[in-house]
C-alpha cells in the first residue's frame, strides 16, 4: 500500500484558510496512489493553547473537511483537531454550571475513511512543557485500525517520547502514524525518536510534521523533517524545511518477515516481569497529568 505524509504550513488559527491550502496537496498524494494520507497535528489551526478560539464540536468543520475529502477522493485521511470533549461545548456549557469546568477540549486525531468511517484517538500525553495539559484533557484509549489489511496505530506528537505506549501496541501494529507540531529547536529529538520507534517495534513509522511559523507574538519555527521509515529503521521518504508530499510503499508482509528474521519482540520484558527495586514508592502521576519527563521547562515553550 502507498501511504503519504503531507508536510504543510498552517494558517494560524484559521481553519478555512488551511483547509483550502492543504486540499491540493491531499489531491496530489491521492493522484500518486496513496491510500492513507496523513496531515499534521492540529492541522487546520496550528498548535494553539486557546481552545476557546479554535476547538470545534465533534463533527465540526475540520472533521467534516477530513471526512468529505476522504470520501470524495476515495482515501483514508488522518489529521488532528482540537475538539470539545463530551456533549458540552464552549458555546453551551449547560445551565447552572461553571463554564471553566465544562469547557474541556481534547487534541483528537481523526482517521476518516472513504466509506464514511470515522475513528478517533485523543492524545494520551498532552505536552505539559507548554501547558497543553492545562487546556486539553488527556485521552485514555489507544487506536489501532485495519486499513485495507494494514494495521495502523495512531499517536500524536509528544506521545513519541513515551516508548512504552508504542511497545504496548507493537504486536498488533504494522504502521504507526504520528502527526506532529514539533519545533526546530528539538528537531534532532524528533528524527531520532521516529527511527527508534521503528527499530525497536520492527514496524513502519510515518511521522508528519508541519513547516513554517506558529503563533503571533513570538512565532515558533518548524522545519518539518517528516519521514516514512521502514521496520529496520531506514527512511523511505523524508523532507525538511519546505512543503512536500512524501509517498512510500509499506507492506505488512515485510513487517512479518522482519520480525521472523529478527525475533526480538518475544524477548521484551512484560511489566509484570520487571525486576524489583529498592524504592517501592508509588510515583504515579495525578489523573489527567502526564508523569514528569525529567526535562526542565525554560522560557522556550515550543512543542514536544
Amino acid at each position: 500500500m502507498k501511504v503519504a505524509a503531507i508536510q504543510h504550513d498552517i494558517a494560524w488559527e484559521d481553519a478555512p484558510a488551511t483547509h483550502a491550502h492543504v486540499r491540493p496537496l491531499i489531491e496530489q498524494a491521492a493522484a500518486a496512489g496513496a491510500r492513507l494520507i496523513v496531515l499534521s497535528e492540529m492541522f487546520a489551526t496550528g498548535f494553539s493553547m486557546d481552545p476557546a478560539r479554535i476547538a470545534e464540536e465533534p463533527g465540526g468543520e475540520s472533521e467534516r473537511f477530513l471526512g468529505e475529502t476522504a470520501a470524495e477522493l476515495g482515501v483514508w485521511l488522518v489529521g488532528s483537531v482540537a475538539q470539545w470533549a463530551g456533549a458540552e461545548s464552549a458555546a453551551d456549557p449547560g445551565p447552572g454550571t461553571d463554564p471553566a469546568v465544562q469547557r474541556r477540549a481534547q487534541n483528537v486525531a481523526i482517521l476518516a475513511g472513504p466509506d464514511g468511517q470515522r475513528h478517533r484517538y485523543a492524545k494520551i500525553h498532552p505536552f505539559s512543557f507548554a501547558g497543553e495539559h492545562e487546556r486539553y484533557e488527556a485521552g485514555t484509549e489507544f487506536l489501532t485500525v485495519d486499513v485495507e489489511g494494514l494495521r495502523v496505530t495512531v499517536f500524536i506528537c509528544y506521545d513519541l517520547r513515551f516508548a512504552d505506549e508504542f511497545w504496548s501496541r507493537a504486536e498488533d501494529t504494522d504502521l504507526y502514524v504520528v502527526p506532529a507540531n514539533w519545533p526546530e529547536a528539538r528537531r534532532e529529538h524528533w528524527m531520532t525518536l521516529l527511527r527508534a520507534r521503528a527499530i525497536e517495534n520492527q514496524a513502519y513509522v510515518l511521522g508528519c510534521n508541519r513547516v513554517g511559523l506558529a503563533g503571533r507574538a513570538e512565532p515558533l519555527a518548524h522545519t518539518g523533517d517528516s519521514a516514512i521509515i521502514d521496520p529496520l529503521g531506514r527512511p523511505l521518504a523524508e523532507a525538511s524545511r519546505i512543503e512536500a508530499v512524501l509517498v512510500a510503499d509499506v507492506d505488512p508482509d515485510e513487517v512479518a518477515a522482519v520480525r521472523k528474521r529478527f525475533p526480538f519482540l518475544p524477548d521484551r520484558r512484560r511489566p509484570s516481569a520487571a525486576p524489583s527495586t529498592a524504592d517501592h514508592t508509588n510515583h504515579a502521576a495525578p489523573a489527567g497529568h502526564p508523569a514528569p519527563t525529567g526535562e526542565a521547562a525554560p522560557a522556550d515553550l515550543g512543542r514536544a
